[in-house]
């Protein structure tokens, strides 16, 4: 199963891209052998209309065209909050029942149309705080990292 983070916004070079980038590559070397695979970010152009209610439109049309087909997940302080083992469990629950791709949200400054994140599979919250989307894709990727390591048994992951 394809794994993709699709974000409005673009991380500049730096610390924050270099840990995403590190904590993704675990996770392309981790969950191969269990069938995960993609880890791709697709990075999205903030949208520069006039109010916000039209930027998160806009940026909703943009984010679909760039998913591939499969499970969308949101990031939203609003979502439900899960454990890392639930978490890893979901993805493979998707992947057994041989979803081809899941896809993961990150709005912009204003958030993601809320008509979009109706037709969302899920939605996903790391802390009812409301936290910048470099900080929200660092997280994302150190959780699909840890999900692949608890897939695969790996120590890495230590839990209760």
């Amino acid at each position: 199963m394809r794994i993709a983070i699709a974000a409005v916004g673009r991380m500049k070079s730096g610390p924050e891209r270099e840990l995403v980038s590190r904590y993704l590559d675990r996770a392309v070397a981790s969950g191969k052998p269990l069938a995960l695979t993609g880890f791709e970010v697709f990075e999205l152009n903030e949208s520069r209309a006039g109010s916000a209610a039209a930027r998160k439109v806009e940026e909703a049309k943009g984010l679909r065209a760039a998913l591939p087909e499969g499970i969308v997940v949101g990031l939203d302080e609003r979502g439900k909050s899960v454990s890392s083992e639930a978490f890893a469990g979901l993805l493979q629950r998707w992947r057994d029942e041989g979803r081809p791709a899941v896809s993961f949200v990150i709005g912009g400054a204003d958030g993601i149309d809320p008509d979009y994140v109706r037709t969302m599979d899920m939605t996903l919250s790391f802390s009812p705080m409301v936290w910048p989307h470099q900080l929200v894709r660092i997280m994302l990727a150190e959780q699909l990292y840890r999900a692949t390591t608890i897939l695969a048994g790996h120590p890495y992951h230590r839990g209760d």
